[in-house]
C-alpha cells in the first residue's frame, strides 16, 4: 500500500464510522417504531375482540397485511416475489405464525396487554431451547441458568398459589412457544428463499386458510367503529413489519433485538389510557427479570 492510499483510508475512516453510526441509528429507531405499531396491533385486537369472534380478527390482521404486500411487492410484474423453493417450509412457517397469533388474540381478550407481552419476552427462552432439539446448537450451563431464571420471572408475574392464575397465560405461553418456532423456520428458510415470497407466503396463507372457519364464525361488526379497529390491526401489523425489514437492513438482528423490549413502555402506556390497566408490582418485577435473561441470551448468542 503506497503512502497516498494509506492517507486516503485515514481521511475516509471518520466518514465510514459516522455512516456507520447514522444506519445503526435509523435501524434502532425503526425497530422501535415497528415495535410500537405492535401494541396499536393488540390494542386494537382486545378492542375488536369483544365484539366479533376472534378467528375474524385474525383474518382482517392477515387479508389487510395481504392485499398491502400485492400493492407494494407488485408479484405480478415480479413474478420471482412468489417464487418458492421449499413451498412446504414456507407454509408451515406460515402456520406458526398464523396459530402464535390467534393464541395471542384469544389470550389479549382475558389478560392485560402488559401481561401478554411480558409472556412474550419468553421468545429468547423458547428460542434456545428450540435451536438444541431442532438445530443442534449447543446451550452451555451459563445459558440453561438463563433459561431457568426466565422462567421463573414468569413466576413472579403470576405468583401460581398466592393469586388465582388465569388458564389464558397458558395461551400466552403457548403463543411464545410457537413464535419461537416460527423464528426457527424463518432462520433456516432465510438461508434459500426470498424476503418477498416469505412475506407473501406469511399473509396470504391464513387469508386462505382461515376462510372456512371465518364463515362458520361470522358475525358482521356492529358498527363502523369496529370496521376501523379491524382495518387498523391489519394495517399496524403490516406497517409494523414493513418496519423491521427496513430495519434489519440497517444493522443486524443482534443490536436490535434489545430495543424491541421498549414495547413493554407502549403496551403499559395503553393498557392505561384505554383500558384503564394498572400493572401490578409483581408485573413489572417479573418483566425485569425475563428481560434481563433474554438479553443475557442475545448477548451469548452474539459472541457465538
Amino acid at each position: 500500500m503506497t503512502q497516498a492510499q494509506a492517507q486516503t483510508l485515514a481521511d475516509n475512516a471518520p466518514v465510514d464510522a459516522a455512516v456507520a453510526r447514522s444506519r445503526r441509528l435509523q435501524g434502532i429507531g425503526l425497530a422501535v417504531a415497528a415495535v410500537t405499531l405492535f401494541c396499536f396491533l393488540d390494542t386494537l385486537a382486545k378492542l375488536s375482540s369483544r365484539h366479533v369472534p376472534t378467528v375474524e380478527v385474525v383474518w382482517f390482521r392477515y387479508a389487510i397485511h395481504f392485499v398491502l404486500a400485492m400493492v407494494f411487492l407488485n408479484p405480478w410484474r415480479s413474478r420471482s416475489a412468489w417464487r418458492t423453493n421449499r413451498p412446504f417450509a414456507q407454509i408451515g412457517r406460515a402456520a406458526l405464525l398464523t396459530l402464535c397469533t390467534g393464541l395471542n388474540f384469544m389470550a389479549l381478550r382475558y389478560l392485560q396487554l402488559v401481561e401478554t407481552v411480558t409472556i412474550q419476552f419468553l421468545g429468547p427462552l423458547f428460542i434456545a431451547i428450540l435451536s438444541v432439539l431442532f438445530l443442534k446448537e449447543t446451550v452451555g450451563p451459563k445459558r440453561w441458568a438463563a433459561i431457568a431464571v426466565g422462567f421463573a420471572g414468569i413466576l413472579v408475574v403470576t405468583r401460581p398459589g398466592v393469586a388465582e392464575v388465569h388458564w389464558a397465560v397458558l395461551l400466552s405461553l403457548a403463543s411464545a412457544a410457537t413464535s419461537a418456532g416460527y423464528v426457527i423456520m424463518t432462520r433456516s428458510l432465510a438461508q434459500s428463499e426470498s424476503p418477498g415470497s416469505m412475506l407473501l407466503v406469511m399473509a396470504a396463507f391464513p387469508t386462505v386458510a382461515l376462510l372456512p372457519w371465518l364463515y362458520a364464525a361470522w358475525v358482521p361488526p356492529p358498527d363502523l367503529a369496529t370496521w376501523a379497529m379491524l382495518g387498523g390491526a391489519g394495517f399496524f401489523g403490516a406497517a409494523g413489519h414493513f418496519l423491521l425489514i427496513l430495519a434489519h437492513r440497517h444493522v443486524p438482528a443482534s443490536v436490535l433485538a434489545p430495543f424491541t423490549y421498549a414495547q413493554i413502555i407502549g403496551m403499559v402506556t395503553l393498557g392505561y389510557l384505554v383500558f384503564g390497566h394498572v400493572p401490578s408490582p409483581w408485573t413489572f418485577a417479573g418483566a425485569a427479570i425475563i428481560i434481563a435473561s433474554g438479553l443475557y441470551l442475545l448477548a451469548q448468542e452474539r459472541k457465538a
